[in-house]
């Protein structure tokens, strides 16, 4: 078997480790996280310009025709950059849901803005549980009719132009594609650790139409089943490109800073840490790389998914802590990325689904009640 990445590939991770090199220095990050927006727009219209959000958009609406592998190879890279902003959510999950789900209309009027970066969407699914599981999905309404009620921790609802809203409609889950601006929707900022902007979005009697209906009434299972699968292996390969930075660093750290006389390289304790480092790095992405290959040929790829994300969301973090006790006080301060890498993985690990709630569905897939 060849695991080798494809030229294109080869050319796209490549790309985007030396687009984000210049364009997205940690001192950059630092300033956007702490800005109002998040994220910079100067640089979302660059990354446009080299076609990554619509790198799962199909070429007759202005996309790449790329696959959910190509997705996580970029997606990496922009973990090790802590890159911030809208692109899992709007690139990946939103553009999942309306490629599958929309009507031609929809794909005629939205998929193309989506590819080229300027229309932005976000999923609203969480609700007062605090669960990414769809079956939690409470919140009720009729359609045509009117909306009232909350979602909770949507990520970056202040930038988005659509919202797809998980409810019940007749008691089976359904997808809703509502235009944010509509009457009646508040978008109230939440304030996480991580620095990623997440709202809570209420709805006050918001008209709803049929054609804001995504799919048929009882689709929204099989359809976020899907978009949740690529979220979570998007999230999936953030982490591990996030961990893979925090080696590098480490090891640089671990080479250059004497002490007692000599780098602290060269004692023992601090090379069994590294391996710890690269084990973990490695492991998390073997099985992300496995997962996304089988998602992308239209393999049944839920329980690899969901392993992935379980353990990289394990493994990363140990990682990340692993590397501050290595760089030692430094790495909290917020001079050094250490801190925003460490925070990034800690957000990526519980969306889309925490350790316990991935770890039933690899129960289940080996026959456990």
């Amino acid at each position: 078997m060849d695991f080798r990445l494809s030229p294109a590939q080869q050319m796209l991770t490549a790309t985007a480790r030396e687009f984000l090199r210049r364009h997205c220095p940690p001192e950059r990050v630092q300033e956007w996280v702490l800005g109002e927006r998040g994220f910079d727009d100067a640089l979302w219209r660059r990354m446009a310009e080299l076609g990554w959000p619509g790198l799962l958009v199909a070429s007759e609406h202005g996309g790449s025709d790329g696959s959910l592998l190509d997705v996580v190879l970029l997606v990496e890279e922009m973990g090790h950059a802590c890159l911030p902003g809208p692109f899992v959510t709007s690139a990946v999950v939103a553009t999942t849901l309306l490629a599958e789900a929309g009507s031609a209309e929809q794909h005629k009027r939205v998929l193309p803005l989506l590819a080229t970066g300027e229309r932005t969407a976000s999923l609203a699914l969480t609700e007062e549980s605090g669960s990414s599981d769809p079956a939690d999905v409470a919140l009720a309404c009729a359609v045509p009719g009117r909306l009232s009620g909350r979602k909770l921790f949507v990520k970056d609802a202040h930038v988005a132009d659509d919202l797809m809203v998980a409810v019940r409609i007749g008691g089976a889950l359904s997808l809703l594609a509502i235009p944010a601006d509509r009457a009646g929707i508040t978008r109230l900022p939440l304030d996480p650790i991580s620095g990623e902007k997440l709202f809570e979005v209420t709805f006050d009697r918001v008209e709803l139409r049929p054609d804001d209906l995504l799919g048929a009434v009882g689709d929204g299972v099989a359809l976020l089943t899907s978009a949740l699968l690529a979220g979570s292996l998007a999230r999936t390969a953030e982490m591990v490109g996030a961990a893979q930075r925090v080696l590098e660093l480490a090891v640089e750290h671990a080479k250059t800073r004497v002490q007692g006389g000599r780098p602290i390289g060269g004692y023992q304790a601090i090379q069994h840490a590294c391996a710890d480092l690269v084990r973990d790095v490695d492991a998390a992405r073997g099985l992300l790389y496995a997962a996304a290959w089988k998602a992308a040929e239209g393999r049944p790829a839920d329980a690899d998914a969901a392993l992935a994300k379980a353990y990289a969301g394990e493994a990363c973090l140990a990682v990340a802590r692993r590397g501050h006790q290595i760089f030692g006080a430094i790495s909290y301060c917020e001079e050094h990325p250490l801190h925003l890498l460490h925070k990034r993985i800690q957000a990526a690990s519980v969306d889309f689904g925490d350790a316990p709630l991935h770890l039933e569905t690899v129960a289940r897939a080996i026959g456990l009640a």
